[in-house]
């Protein structure tokens, strides 16, 4: 089977290619011989109901600082394409909810991956609130009177921006932390939505588990460890990948969370887990594909494009 496949990424050439996901796909890709077009999402034009982007034919190589060439630019309708892969990066902003409502005006021609209107409808830090029992006590507010009564009944805490990503703006305040009004403040000035307030899991120091489901099922983990003056532990900010099993408990919640992923048409989804608690379910742009087969494991690429194949058929 040979299929016309467009990707919707960031700029290719800023790509970390070690470990970036996206580049293990296309490079999965392009050994099953599928024709391969990329594009920005500021390409995408609306046209009446037709749906274009400027495309280009990509190659990629597996060879940092010259990992891809390109064609020339061509507006092509994506209604052409058997699959379009929604793989840029958040922010999760008004930006990327535009162009799931611009994507899924494909469907059912074309197959995108992960469908876009449950990526729109799926927020990392709010599709994990669906499974309350799994997560550690985890509050979403903005209302002072709240956060002080939930910092009062648990401790120590970790604010987050609801929409943040890459570990970006993740503090630990102690229960008698002096700086929690001065952060208070910030937040209220700097985000304009509700923010994550959740129980400090001590045990982070021992890492932060990356899971990887395809199609609802469990695929390979990382266990990210924290750098030792860091309380975040993604690879992007200095946390070290190592090689990992599941317990009986992470097991579990990959059951549970694992059909209704699948009925949503969230093939590839990464969930993150601490000491046991569900955190967070990342399906924009889910990361871990490359880390996972540096240390052994299956190459999940291999298993997505599989799952992808089949639903082509």
């Amino acid at each position: 089977m040979r299929l016309k496949v467009a990707v919707q990424m960031d700029p290719i050439e800023r790509i970390n290619i070690r470990g970036d996901s996206t580049f293990a796909l296309l490079l999965e890709a392009q050994r099953r011989n599928h024709e391969i077009s990329y594009y920005t999402p500021d390409r995408l034009a609306l046209r009446g109901a037709r749906l274009f982007a400027a495309v280009q034919a990509l190659h990629v190589r597996d060879k940092e600082g010259d990992h891809f060439s390109l064609g020339g630019p061509a507006s092509v309708s994506l209604d052409e394409f058997d699959v379009v892969l929604l793989r840029q990066d958040p922010p999760f902003d008004l930006a990327y909810i535009t162009t799931t409502y611009l994507l899924e005006r494909l469907h059912p021609r074309t197959l995108v991956v992960n469908e876009p209107s449950a990526v729109r409808n799926a927020p990392e830090k709010m599709l994990v609130m669906e499974f309350p029992d799994l997560m550690p006590p985890t509050l979403i507010t903005r209302d002072l009177a709240e956060i002080k009564a939930f910092r009062a009944e648990h401790g120590d805490i970790v604010m987050k921006p609801l929409y943040g990503k890459g570990g970006e703006a993740v503090f630990h305040l102690g229960r008698e932390d002096l700086n929690f009004g001065s952060l208070y403040d910030l937040f209220t000035v700097t985000f304009r939505e509700q923010w994550v307030v959740q129980k400090f899991l001590p045990a982070v120091k021992n890492g932060d588990k990356r899971i990887i489901l395809v199609d609802g099922e469990f695929a390979g983990a990382v266990n990210r460890i924290p750098a030792p003056d860091d309380l975040r532990s993604n690879m992007v900010r200095g946390g070290t990948p190592m090689k990992t099993d599941l317990t009986d408990r992470e097991r579990t919640i990959c059951e549970v969370i694992g059909p209704p992923l699948r009925e949503r048409g969230l093939l590839f989804a990464g969930i993150d887990v601490i000491d046991g608690y569900l955190t967070e379910i990342n399906v924009t742009s889910p990361t871990g594909i490359r880390a996972v087969k540096n240390l052994g494991g299956p190459d999940i690429a291999v298993m997505i494009w599989d799952r992808i194949e089949a639903k082509r058929q």
